[in-house]
């Protein structure tokens, strides 16, 4: 019996670790139309019991086996020992087989009373089927770069969020975050930025429409598109690469009840990062500014104050079933997250159900429902900044009760401000609620043509308050302040679809034609309020306005229509092209219709005479992509004049209006041409290997310039330049030992990626001059521009920078100066070298089976990028902020202290030591990081033991996330938002993420 535990436990696994997800035998999971319906059988019912056995091809017993009597939802389950028994109808009954890792099996029972059937291994995923585009396929006959991670491959680390889930799974595609705040959204760029002013987000479709809401839990798989190949389809928002989700769906066979439950812990993460003491800060202080020794009575250490053990909980219950004609999964979650700071939290609730039926024996209809209600309270500002720069000698507390600052006597602080006092009072919060419909109807016209209708409504509404109490520093000035917003907002989507697939001979041709509309309506307004009693958070009682109310009402709109066709010879050589052409109103009325075009191709060399059959390249494959798409992730109004209507503008309490943004008629979109060339191997039956390289030049840039005053307008939108990605990903997976009792599988990818500016929008050098961040033609388009820290003068301890003179004869020779004015010119700030882009990135995960227990370890990993750390600005300034606190300085920095002293710090000096803590390349850090994002340890409890108590499987977990951080980074934590939808590359008072011990039980019945 412990042989068969082994065995299935092992096979388990491998499935749970392959490339994808395999999907139920009934194609639930793929997009309706592409499966196959079948007709229930009208036999008359007669008593008639079958027993039997499921091994494997190996013959080793296979327990949990699904087996379904076809057209009905009876089924049972095999047994540790693989066997079987299910009262049947009349004989010629048909029975489904299916098991995770393995290939369905249909059988006619055709009077048999006992049955020996073998299931046929899928755990190497190349018969797998996942969803790209508006299609379906197996993953060997896939021409373009995807990448798909199956929901067990989601679930180690912890989130309510799909991008934190999906760091260091996918080559290319970079996760990023700036913030620990649970209420704080982590970045994706996938394949490098490409864009100065525009959205670099990915498209999200989800079941099959783009856009749509969902929560992690109910995820079934994802599908990373990002050569053209695949993601062309999606036209104008497909620059920036496609993540399709698909959600879970029912089985045929009997009801499941999947009980899932977490809950744990989480600290902030510090690394070897620390605030002084009173005593270190005492003993530093006193080499340059005179303290009293009386403030050693205090030694008040604010970061404890502001961070706290912090709870996680994640509770799901699902129900999934149905029979051969109609299937069902219904889900509902509960997810809360404490902020390690203190009053900063994030709540969820999830609703969904997926209902799919055969209504006909040609139309097959699919309704998903789904809805999230959010609540947010954002961490005080004030909070985190207090907890880097509050003096150790000023106190939390008096007599129990937090302390004012403003009114405390000798408050030594420069802020004089107590966050303890100001969170009884104040607050920010939000709420939400999406809720997203979908109705799909599949219609075989004939056996070779399915007419589709795909639609979807979406509906969004939140509200949100900020509050400061006229008790606090933030709201004393005006007497308690309050803000609120509100915004509601809905699209409706209609994706109408036409297939007709054909098959003569060797040859296979399926074409495509699809046409889509999308409205999107969007309402905000907000208001504010001052002169408010303590306590009072609602605008009625406000005595005066704030600020003028502002809103808006906007209503955009997209049109598509796009043909594919998609060629197969004998399963060795396979071609797709397509064309789309798109409507948008987001664009100028002279450029607002744009075509895109998409083309691949693949060869399966394995498939050929020459290496079938061959022991050493099991599978080989090549593949080839080109084409363009777009991107239009810009403002609703950025191509029109607009004017904004204010007090400032107003005459004789008559509105007036001034001119706001220049408009531009021609604006259109940015248009990205890439190609791709792939490579896909199999070695042994053991070893999966699979590289791309490629190439992606965005032209027409979505840029949003600045005008001078004098034009009577801020900026203008316009297209400007062009941007190239070039790079290499590769994935590998092995399986390094495939034992009854032992296995062993690990996972690495790695991307490399090269930025380029090619070309400003005139011939401009230069774009956004004296930033630390600008463009420039020949540079990456995260470089840093800095004026050059030149460390310390070993003779006086000054502060140095490397000042550039042009001599006489034209040439430019570097000089070391001590004034910071002398190199803020444009000549002496310099292109550092250094980016904000990452040489490259990667994850590695290691995953072990022994009898009942799994063990998977998983590190993610980022090299090459630099993080200006800007909070030393406050807390390593040489003197600057004597009533600020200061970090204890990582081990081989030092401070100057006497002539000939070699140090990285320069003298500390009251009132600072010339300007060493301002902009220069002194706080530009090395960002590269290596972190084991997850530890997981479970253990499958014997099915033997939970039958007794009504359950057919169950788990419990323990779980780390974030356990450990390599870094030569001198903040708390390296990790800063890579995407220029952000500032990248910045760290400042950084909220650090968080490490979580987690536990957990699942259980289904």
């Amino acid at each position: 019996m412990k042989d068969h535990y082994k065995q299935f436990l092992r096979l388990s696994m491998l499935a749970a670790v392959s490339l994808s997800v395999s999907l139920p035998a009934s194609l639930a999971a793929v997009p309706a139309g592409l499966a196959k319906k079948t007709v229930k059988s009208t036999s008359k019912r007669l008593e008639y019991t079958v027993t039997g056995k499921v091994v494997s091809s190996e013959k080793e017993s296979l327990p949990g086996v699904s087996i379904v009597e076809k057209g009905t939802n009876k089924g049972t389950t095999t047994d540790v020992d693989g066997a079987f028994s299910i009262n049947l109808t009349t004989p010629g009954t048909t029975l489904i087989f299916s098991f995770i890792g393995y290939a369905t099996k249909e059988v006619v029972v055709d009077g048999a009373t006992n049955l020996n059937v073998v299931l046929e291994s899928d755990a190497k995923g190349l018969d797998e089927v996942v969803v790209v585009g508006y299609s379906a396929k197996k993953v060997r006959y896939l021409s373009s770069a995807v990448s798909t991670i199956s929901s067990q491959k989601l679930r180690d680390v912890t989130s309510n969020e799909l991008p934190n889930l999906l760091q260091g799974k996918a080559p290319g595609v970079v996760v990023s975050t700036g913030s620990g705040d649970p209420t704080s959204a982590a970045r994706v760029v996938i394949r490098g930025s490409g864009t100065i002013s525009a959205g670099s987000s990915p498209l999200y479709v989800v079941d099959g429409n783009i856009d749509g809401t969902y929560n992690p839990v109910d995820v079934e798989s994802v599908t990373v598109l990002k050569d053209v190949a695949a993601t062309g389809l999606y036209g104008s928002r497909a620059a920036n690469g496609v993540i399709i989700v698909n959600t879970k769906m029912g089985k045929a066979g009997k009801t499941e009840i999947s009980v899932n439950n977490t809950f744990g812990f989480a600290e902030a993460t510090m690394g070897k990062f620390r605030m002084m003491n009173a005593q270190e800060l005492y003993d530093f202080q006193s080499t340059f500014y005179p303290r009293d020794p009386s403030v050693l009575q205090r030694n008040t250490n604010w970061w404890n104050e502001a961070f706290r053990t912090a709870f996680v909980n994640n509770h799901n219950i699902s129900l999934s079933g149905g029979s051969d004609k109609t299937t069902f999964y219904v889900s509902g979650n509960y997810y809360k997250e404490q902020g390690t700071v203190v009053e900063n939290d994030k709540t969820g609730y999830n609703f969904r159900t997926n209902l799919r039926s055969q209504l006909t024996k040609r139309l097959t209809g699919a309704v998903l429902l789904n809805g999230q209600y959010t609540r947010d309270n954002y961490q005080n500002s004030n909070t985190l900044y207090d907890g880097y720069v509050n003096l150790p000698f000023d106190p939390a507390y008096e007599n129990g009760v937090p302390t004012d600052g403003r009114s405390y006597p000798n408050w030594l602080g420069r802020d004089r401000e107590n966050f303890l006092h100001s969170i009884q009072y104040n607050f920010a919060k939000a709420k939400s609620l999406r809720t997203s419909l979908d109705v799909n109807l599949d219609f075989d016209l004939t056996d070779k043509i399915t007419l589709s209708s795909y639609n979807r409504a979406m509906f969004g509404n939140g509200s949100g308050a900020t509050y400061y109490d006229r008790r606090t520093k933030q709201g004393g000035a005006n007497g308690g302040e309050l803000y609120n917003n509100n915004n509601n907002s809905y699209r409706l989507l209609t994706s109408n679809r036409a297939r007709y697939s054909e098959e003569f001979g060797k040859h296979s041709l399926t074409l495509l034609g699809v046409a889509e509309a999308e409205t999107s309506y969007n309402q905000y307004n907000t208001v504010s309020g001052k002169g408010l009693p303590a306590g009072q958070d609602v605008l009625s009682v406000a005595t005066d306005i704030l600020v003028s109310p502002t809103g808006y009402s906007e209503q955009v709109a997209f049109r598509k229509f796009l043909g594919q066709a998609d060629y197969n010879y004998d399963n060795r050589y396979f071609l797709v092209a397509s064309l789309v052409n798109e409507f948008s109103s987001l664009f100028g009325k002279n450029n607002s219709t744009a075509n895109f075009y998409q083309f691949g191709a693949s060869w399966v060399l394995s498939n050929e005479n020459f290496l079938k059959n061959n022991k050493l390249l099991t599978f080989a494959k090549l593949r080839l992509s080109h084409g363009t798409v777009g991107n239009a992730a810009i403002p609703n109004f950025a191509s029109l004049g607009l004017y904004t209507i204010s007090q400032d503008a107003s005459y004789a309490g008559i509105p007036g209006a001034s001119p706001f943004q220049k408009g531009n008629p021609d604006l259109t979109w940015e248009k990205i041409k890439s190609s791709n060339l792939g490579i896909d191997i199999g070695l042994w039956n053991r070893i999966d290997l699979a590289v791309d390289i490629y190439n992606k030049k965005s032209e027409d840039l979505l840029y949003q310039k600045p005008l001078t005053a004098t034009t009577g307008y801020s900026y203008v939108w316009v297209n400007a330049g062009s941007v190239r990605n070039r790079g290499v990903e590769f994935s590998l997976t092995s399986n390094n030992l495939t034992g009854k009792q032992l296995t062993w599988e690990t996972s690495l990818n790695m991307a490399f990626n090269r930025n380029k500016i090619l070309e400003l929008s005139g011939g401009a050098a230069t774009f956004r001059p004296g930033n630390r961040l600008p463009l420039a033609a020949g540079h990456d388009m995260g470089e840093f521009n800095l004026p050059i820290w030149a460390g310390v003068n070993p003779e006086n301890g000054d502060p140095q920078w490397e000042k550039l003179v042009t001599n006489a004869d034209g040439t430019v020779t570097k000089e070391m100066t001590n004034s910071y004015s002398s190199v803020q010119t444009a000549q002496s700030r310099q292109f550092t070298g250094k980016s904000t882009n990452p040489t490259f990135t990667g994850g590695i995960t290691n995953t072990l089976n022994y009898k009942g227990f799994t063990f998977s370890a998983f590190f993610n990993f980022v090299s090459g990028n630099w993080v200006y750390n800007e909070s030393r600005f406050y807390f390593d300034n040489d003197g600057l902020y004597e009533s600020y606190n200061n970090m204890v300085l990582p081990k081989g920095w030092s401070r100057w202290e006497k002539p000939g002293d070699i140090a990285t710090h320069p003298k500390p000096i009251v009132g600072g030591n010339k300007d060493s803590n301002q902009s220069s390349s002194r706080y530009l850090e090395d960002g590269s990081f290596i972190r084991l994002r997850n530890v997981r340890l479970a253990y499958d409890i014997p099915v033997s033991t939970i039958r007794r108590i009504g359950f057919s499987r169950a788990n419990i977990f323990v779980s780390a996330d974030n356990l450990w951080t390599g870094t030569k980074f001198t903040g708390p934590d390296p990790e800063s938002s890579m995407s220029f939808e952000d500032t990248p590359g910045l760290s400042s008072i950084k909220y650090p993420i968080s490490r979580k011990l987690l536990f957990g039980i699942n259980f289904t019945l």
